[in-house]
């Protein structure tokens, strides 16, 4: 489309020519060279500055195209690291929680076997006929399997809460035995 512009205005400044050129008396003295150079020189500067003015304009077109082409690049890149950071965020909340699940069934496991060797005692002494000592043991060790399920139940509550909330980041302390 710009070609069509610039061909068209070189053909006007052609046609201007050749018609002051047809016009020119047929002596050629300076007064008859000054009619024909004046007119063809201000033909020549209006000429380029309509045509400084239309690439001026398509200047700016294709500036302000590639601006915008720039910004929804911009714009989509940041969705996309969004995304990503998202993701990201994602996957390590589920690998903390897998990590807290293997930590806690691995304690449960230890603190099991524990209650169950003490259990074991208590039977023990029961069977040795101590039974005020085989019972307190039996007691004491069903109340901390007790108190162990109560803390194991908060800690899942707490842990549930904080999954409600859209809390980014999972935190864990480790327990004590």
């Amino acid at each position: 489309m710009q070609l069509i512009k610039f061909l068209f205005g070189i053909i006007l400044v052609q046609l201007v020519t050749v018609v002051l050129v047809i016009l020119l008396p047929n002596e050629l003295d300076t007064t008859g060279l000054l009619r024909l150079a004046i007119p063809l020189f201000f033909m020549a500067l209006m000429v380029a500055f309509w045509f400084a003015s239309l690439s001026a304009h398509h200047r700016k077109d294709e500036v302000e195209k590639v601006k915008s082409s720039f910004a929804q690049e911009r714009e989509k890149l940041k969705v996309n690291a969004e995304r990503a950071k998202t993701r990201v965020v994602k996957q390590a909340q589920k690998d903390i929680a897998k990590e807290a699940r293997t930590t806690h069934a691995k304690a449960n496991f230890k603190v099991g076997a524990a209650f169950a060797g003490v259990l074991g005692v208590g039977a023990l002494f029961v069977f040795a006929q101590m039974m005020t000592v085989g019972l307190l043991t039996i007691a004491a060790a069903g109340g901390a399997m007790g108190g162990y399920y109560w803390r194991g139940k908060r800690i899942e509550n707490q842990f549930l809460d904080n999954k409600n909330s859209n809390i980014k980041v999972l935190e864990s302390k480790p327990s004590r035995f």
